[in-house]
């Protein structure tokens, strides 16, 4: 069936008038006594065993049945409305339903019934969609997370879940949430984003991307690294799509998010505790099962713990090519978070070797942020070089640097290369990837956000989502 256009504010539609009784607070009633009498009036358990398109077509009848017994007066554009509204109470996420249609979206943040934010091109807009009370929003909440065996309550107050479309999902309830259930959305992108989207969007410059797309064929490990929203998850699949056809990809993650277009794909997903405690399955086990399963690469969606050393072995035990995330402000912060999160495996090993280990598993951290304007922007591409003494040596390949910001707010700046060149430039020559002498050199600056010589910058560069 296909599925109406944005839905106007209920002013537009002139539902305040006398004619339907009342005003917004009226044709609420309306939708409540509609919705309880059609779902009087259906065997919902039926309704499961039935298309979704076959179902809406006999449940868009029985509304209008029911809307007629009401004797309101409505138009053709309040009907279609209410129907709608109806459908997504029973089959969808109720009012959220039209931001989950929205392209411009790309997260929804839910503040008890009361408040609903999303994310436009990488700045919060307060809506005017609003739940009826706390109660009507839980009921969207449970419907999420029972879709997929979870569950939330007074006893398990939080949640990660997922939608159908691969939406990332998280809800926290009292008493955790004092003033109310809180539901945050991270919007699945159907078009997955391209190399090509990050230049088109200025996230990185050509000579950027073809280092990029040498290191993943070259196998070399690579770290990523960035804030909360900063684009981990999305250049990861994007550096993943580089990876070449014929490669056997396990991929480990607690919310799966991943898309790889590659046909040899096994995608593996922890598992939480169940109501008595039992049954996880944490990152780290499946990191050791990974290892059995005879993987190409082995891509861990975002170090959180002990996993990490797991990984690190896996980098340095034949497994090349690995990709994960993790969070940091900085390459040399994302190297101290990862002593931290070996640590946390309780193996008592040195500072020293905690960081020969590092040092010899990973060979490029790359750092990705959200700029204040809401831009995406590739910060650095650095090669861990090996140590000094105690310490791991690092070197930038490419950097962005900021100069400024222009009256509209928009972070001005541009990418410039270091001039040196990496220690694994061999390595890629010898998988046959030939760059160019002049890709590292600072010759290569590149103008970004704002910095153009040729007139005014794209329509699309403050446009990136990812």
């Amino acid at each position: 069936m296909s599925r109406p256009g944005p839905i106007p504010p209920p002013g537009a539609l002139g539902m305040g008038r006398p004619g339907v009784g009342g005003g917004v607070a009226d044709i609420q009633g309306l939708k409540r006594r509609v919705h309880r009498r059609l779902l009087e009036r259906l065997n919902l358990s039926n309704l499961q065993n039935i298309e979704r398109g076959q179902a809406e077509s006999a449940i868009r009848g029985v509304i209008h049945d029911l809307i007629a017994a009401e004797q309101v007066a409505l138009n053709l554009d309040e009907r279609e409305r209410l129907i709608q509204e109806v459908l997504d109470e029973i089959f969808g996420l109720g009012p959220l339903e039209p931001l989950m249609h929205d392209p411009e979206v790309s997260d929804i943040l839910v503040n008890t019934h009361k408040q609903v934010y999303v994310e436009r091109r990488g700045k919060l807009e307060l809506t005017d969609v609003r739940f009826q009370d706390d109660r009507h929003l839980m009921q969207v909440i449970d419907r999420i997370v029972s879709a997929v065996g979870r569950r939330i309550d007074d006893s398990s107050p939080m949640v990660d879940a997922r939608l159908a479309d691969g939406s990332r999902v998280n809800a926290i309830i009292p008493p955790l949430a004092l003033d109310g259930p809180h539901l945050s959305i991270r919007k699945f992108k159907r078009d997955t984003l391209s190399g090509e989207d990050l230049l088109r969007n200025e996230s990185v410059t050509r000579p950027m991307l073809e280092l990029l797309d040498g290191i993943v064929k070259a196998r070399l490990n690579v770290l990523i690294s960035g804030g909360t929203g900063a684009g981990k998850t999305t250049l990861l699949n994007i550096l993943s799509s580089f990876i070449p056809v014929d490669e056997r990809i396990v991929t480990i993650e607690d919310s799966a998010e991943l898309q790889l277009r590659q046909p040899h794909v096994v995608r593996l997903e922890t598992r939480p505790a169940n109501i008595e405690g039992q049954g996880e399955v944490p990152q780290r086990m499946l990191v050791i099962n990974a290892l059995r399963m005879r993987p190409d690469r082995i891509i861990l969606g975002e170090c959180r713990g002990a996993e990490a050393v797991d990984m690190l072995q896996a980098m340095n035990t034949g497994h090349d090519g690995s990709l994960t995330t993790l969070h940091a402000n900085s390459p040399r912060d994302a190297l101290a978070r990862l002593e931290t999160m070996v640590s946390m495996a309780n193996l008592n090993l040195p500072e020293k070797a905690m960081r020969q280990q590092i040092a010899s598993a990973i060979q490029v951290v790359i750092q990705v942020s959200r700029l204040q304007d809401g831009t995406r922007k590739i910060m650095s591409i650095a090669e861990i070089v090996g140590m000094e003494g105690d310490v791991i040596t690092m070197q930038d390949i490419f950097v962005y640097e900021r100069t400024g910001i222009d009256e509209k707010g928009r972070v001005q700046g541009r990418f410039k290369a270091t001039g040196i060149r990496p220690r694994f430039a061999e390595r890629l020559k010898a998988y046959g990837i030939n760059l160019s002498g002049m890709l590292f050199s600072d010759m290569l600056d590149q103008p970004a956000a704002g910095v153009h010589g040729n007139g005014p910058a794209p329509a699309t560069h403050n446009r990136l989502n990812w």
